[in-house]
C-alpha cells in the first residue's frame, strides 16, 4: 500500500516519515502570478521536495467557489478556452517532467443547457487525454460531491459513462471517498454500490471524511481526517486489485496520523 498526502498537509520534511508520495496541489503551491507559471518558483518547490525522494502525483487547477481559491486558476472543464487548456497542459507537462503517473482533474460545471455542457466537457476531456498521452501520464477524473448541484460526475454512473465516452487509456477515475460519502448521504450500502460501479476505472484515491450531509462549510466537503466523520473506509477493500496511491487529502500531519490508524483498522475488518 502506497500512502500519500496532498502538499498542503505539511512541509515535505515533516511528511516524509509518514507517507511515500506527495500530491502537488497546483492551486496552493504559489507558483503562479495570475495565470502565468513562474518557472523559478516551481523549481524552488521541486528542489525542496526532491531531497526527500517522494513519489509524485499532481492535482491540476479546477473550478472552485471558495473565495480563497486563486481566481486566475479557475478551470471549468465544461467550458474551456485557450487559457484553461494552457493551465491544464502545464500541470500535465509537470507530471511528465517529474515522473508523476497521475494528474487529478475535476469534471465541469453544469450550465443552463445541461446536455450541451456535458458534451462540451466530454470533448474537452478527450482533448486533454490526448495531451496526457503525449506526456505519458494518466488523467484521474474525480467524482464530485452531490451536495453541490452544479457539479457533473457526482454519481458513479455518470463518471463511468463520461470516462467510457472519452474512451482513452489516458483518462481514468480518481475515487474521492469523501465526495462519494456526501453524494451517498453517509449511507454505507450506497457507498459500497458506488465503489462497485466505479472500481473498474479507478487508478487513484483521495481519502478524507465528513458527516455525509450538506453544511454551510464547503457544502459539507470539510476534508476531515478519515475516521472523524461517518464514511465507511472498509469499502476500499472492494478494490482488491488496486495498486495506486492512497492519498490523504487533509490539512495537517495530525490528520494523516489519525487517518493512517483508520485505514489500518478498515482493512482489518
Amino acid at each position: 500500500m502506497i500512502l500519500g498526502a496532498s502538499s498542503f498537509a505539511g512541509r515535505p520534511g515533516d511528511l516524509k516519515e509518514h507517507v511515500e508520495s506527495i500530491e502537488l496541489y497546483i492551486p496552493k503551491l504559489g507558483i503562479y502570478k495570475g495565470s502565468t507559471l513562474e518557472i523559478e518558483k516551481l523549481d524552488r518547490v521541486l528542489d525542496e521536495i526532491s531531497i526527500h525522494d517522494f513519489a509524485y502525483t499532481v492535482h491540476a487547477p479546477y473550478s472552485a467557489g471558495d473565495l480563497k481559491y486563486p481566481s486566475a486558476l479557475q478551470v471549468d472543464t465544461a467550458k474551456m478556452s485557450e487559457r484553461e487548456f494552457t493551465l491544464m497542459e502545464e500541470s500535465i507537462s509537470l507530471a511528465g517532467r517529474i515522473g508523476a503517473p497521475v494528474v487529478v482533474l475535476h469534471p465541469g460545471r453544469i450550465g443552463p443547457d445541461r446536455e450541451k455542457s456535458y458534451f462540451s466537457m466530454v470533448k474537452n476531456l478527450s482533448m486533454l487525454a490526448s495531451v496526457a498521452e503525449d506526456y505519458g501520464v494518466i488523467l484521474g477524473l474525480e467524482n464530485k460531491e452531490g451536495t453541490d448541484p452544479s457539479n457533473f460526475c457526482c454519481e458513479a454512473d455518470e463518471l463511468s459513462r463520461t470516462i467510457e465516452a472519452v474512451n482513452s487509456e489516458h483518462l481514468k477515475a480518481t475515487f474521492d471517498i469523501g465526495h462519494a460519502n456526501l453524494t451517498c448521504g453517509g449511507d454505507p450500502e450506497k457507498l459500497r454500490e458506488f465503489v462497485q460501479t466505479l472500481k473498474k476505472h479507478i487508478i487513484h484515491l483521495h481519502l478524507h471524511d465528513n458527516s455525509g450531509q450538506w453544511t454551510e462549510k464547503y457544502d459539507g466537503d470539510e476534508h476531515m481526517a478519515p475516521g472523524e466523520g461517518c464514511a465507511d473506509f472498509s469499502v476500499l477493500k472492494l478494490l482488491s486489485g488496486y495498486r495506486g496511491v492512497y492519498n490523504f487529502e487533509v490539512f495537517s500531519l495530525e490528520d494523516i496520523l489519525f487517518g493512517k490508524k483508520t485505514l489500518g483498522n478498515a482493512f482489518k475488518l
